[in-house]
């Protein structure tokens, strides 16, 4: 007879970490044994020093918070688990009481997951493993840094991304407050208030690491009187220390701090207790570099009220992608995360934002952004290219409902401005009544650039053919593609136009091999590298997937990487193409970082040698494709 109850269970948890890392056999043994817990406002799940349960807990409806209790008996909000979340794993990890308290926000469901039949079905499996390391080191409390800081960090939701942050060299504090073995304990302590710092390392007279006190230490055997306050520290601290290396990784530093109880991990030139003291690693450290991660990020971003909160958590993707930068992951990965985010971020200042509106939206609408976001290349803050389709009314209905749209995208686009996001100069906005309008009107739209083009009609089309929906209803992107790829089939124009706008910005470099610069105005004899390198090769892309129909990739490099894939007689050039975009955009990207700018003018001067030379050999593919362009399109009289 089947297990109903059991299944059900099955079903839900195989939605989610780590219980997706697992088999439906085993799955279902664990869902037999669950325990189901229904709670209401207020039920206590565990409290702080309880002795540890027999099982950790995944919310299966409603919400959990978890507190942490100060010495005034006040209760400070640690985090919020959703449905799918996992919380008090501290006894599957470590076997000791509970560090916080569990407490329902509101009427929930909760499995408590049987901590032994869990370890019997999981053994050596290092996905599951991995995970739950990550949540454990997340959601524990650190006395030490709590007071320090008077901030705990919340938690942390893996996904994807998590295999970065969690092999990435942590984050150390690089010259660590330090003290000998004869100083007082008062001094010591003294020393460590001044610097705001909790814990100070003993070392010998070749610097090496002999000890290390914390604040618990001076709680614990100073404050109490079983020490005088005047004992050297070398009566109190805590030794041997545990050292390691300085390439440390956060799961590496994770796993020792749990092997060995302890909140820091001194640093040394060669890892061991025999070698200088270089640094120091503490939980904290551990919990900012978990913290400042895609997935804690968007989770942030989901729950933001305020355009404030919004701001601060797109600021962290910066310290973010300079991270990641400085790591050498791969560009198209990077590129993912923080459009991920961008949208991410759109997206809930539209459900504020409409929540501001007098009304619901009077019918459906889309939310396109156009430009590099639409294209998935904005990395820096830049100014906004957005626009809005909303569904076809009737006539004596348009204004009305037009003037719901601007009054909302207003709200969106000056939320927006606030986040980081300039206002575009030219209004390419969808607060602008051009930019915002009916499906019918927005094909038709299409439709007269493509077969009446123009000057402007280039321009424009090249902005706007490049978008994708961020919000609202799918169906209207889809038609739109749909009419513009119809619409190209029946002229061959547009593409003699898109063509010669392709080829606005020659190469580079002068006829002396030397780069050409501003001529005049504030930015003189800067390089202008969006107009003179990448744009030629977005403009470029975007022509000749328009021509092969291509549909449904707007990113420059996967342009050029599924170019390849169908023209494999030109596979070398357009493989290099994608090549030197993600080349030149991973400089300007760090340009603008280095000079907290858009990264667009780059001062000459200030390149090395050889930076110069590997902007100089990006440069060959401008060249080749668009000679290969001229061909294509039989450009040559059309010049």
């Amino acid at each position: 007879m089947k297990n109903s109850i059991a299944e059900r269970v099955c079903d839900f948890l195989i939605s989610y970490p780590p219980f997706d890392k697992l088999n439906e056999n085993d799955l279902l043994e664990i869902a037999k044994e669950v325990n189901i817990m229904y709670l209401e406002k207020g039920d206590i799940v565990f409290s702080k020093d309880d002795t540890y349960h027999n099982y950790f807990y995944i919310v299966r409806n409603g919400a959990v918070s978890l507190y942490h209790r100060t010495n005034d008996n006040k209760m400070n909000m640690v985090s919020i688990n959703d449905a799918g979340d996992i919380f008090g794993v501290r006894p599957l990890i470590i076997e000791e009481n509970y560090k916080l308290t569990a407490v329902a926000n509101e009427e929930s469901i909760v499995y408590g997951i049987p901590i032994e039949i869990f370890k019997s079905v999981t053994n050596n499996n290092v996905k599951v493993y991995k995970y739950l390391i990550t949540s454990f080191a997340s959601n524990a409390y650190d006395p030490y840094t709590a007071e320090e800081n008077e901030k705990i960090f919340i938690d942390y939701l893996p996904n994807q991304s998590n295999d970065i942050v969690f092999f990435q060299t942590a984050n150390y504090t690089k010259r660590p407050i330090t003290c000998t073995s004869k100083t007082t304990s008062q001094e010591a302590a003294v020393k460590m208030s001044k610097h705001k710092i909790g814990c100070i390392i003993v070392v010998n007279n070749k610097k090496q690491p002999v000890g290390i006190i914390t604040n618990s230490d001076l709680k614990n055997r100073i404050a109490t009187g079983l020490f005088p306050i005047n004992t050297p520290v070398a009566n109190i601290m805590t030794s041997p220390v545990i050292t390691d290396r300085k390439d440390i990784t956060v799961a590496q530093g994770q796993l020792q701090m749990i092997k060995h109880s302890i909140g820091h991990l001194c640093i040394t030139k060669d890892g061991t207790v025999n070698s200088k003291l270089i640094g120091v690693l503490t939980h904290h450290d551990i919990l900012v570099d978990l913290g400042n991660n895609p997935a804690f990020i968007l989770k942030e971003i989901k729950r933001a009220k305020r355009t404030k909160t919004l701001r601060s958590a797109r600021q962290k993707t910066n310290s973010l992608l300079k991270s990641y930068l400085d790591q050498n992951i791969p560009l198209s990965h990077i590129l993912k995360l923080v459009s991920k985010i961008n949208d991410a971020v759109t997206v809930r200042v539209i459900e504020l934002s409409i929540d501001k509106m007098p009304s619901p939206p009077p019918v459906k609408f889309s939310w396109l952004a156009i430009g590099s976001q639409g294209r998935n290349e904005q990395l820096l803050f830049t100014d906004q290219d957005n626009a809005l389709v909303f569904e076809d009314v009737t006539e004596d209905k348009y204004e009305e409902t037009q003037n719901y749209f601007l009054e909302l995208s207003r709200l969106i686009t000056k939320s927006l401005n606030k986040i980081g996001f300039e206002y575009c100069e030219a209004d390419m906005m969808a607060s602008n009544p051009e930019w915002c309008k009916s499906l019918s009107k927005w094909k038709r739209q299409f439709t007269d650039w493509i077969l009446n083009p123009n000057e402007k009609a280039i321009l424009l089309s090249s902005i706007f053919f490049d978008y994708s929906r961020i919000y609202g209803d799918k169906n209207h992107e889809d038609k739109l593609t749909e009419t513009i790829y119809k619409t190209l089939g029946n002229t061959s124009l547009f593409y003699s136009f898109l063509g010669k706008d392709a080829l606005k910005s020659p190469s580079p470099l002068g006829f002396f091999k030397q780069f050409l610069v501003e001529q005049n105005g504030e930015q003189k004899n800067l390089f202008n590298i969006k107009k003179r390198a990448l744009m030629p090769l977005i403009d470029a892309a975007r022509l000749l997937t328009l021509s092969k129909q291509i549909k449904g990739v707007n990113n420059t490099a996967e342009r050029y990487e599924k170019l390849a894939e169908l023209e494999p007689a030109n596979k070398e050039l357009f493989e290099s193409c994608s090549y030197a975009f993600k080349a030149l955009l991973k400089f300007k990207t760090k340009q603008g970082l280095m000079h907290n700018d858009s990264g667009k003018f780059i001062k000459l001067e200030s390149l090395s040698k050889e930076e110069k030379l590997k902007l100089r050999r990006c440069f060959k593919p401008i060249n080749e494709v668009q000679e290969s362009i001229k061909l294509r399109f039989s450009l040559t009289n059309f010049m």
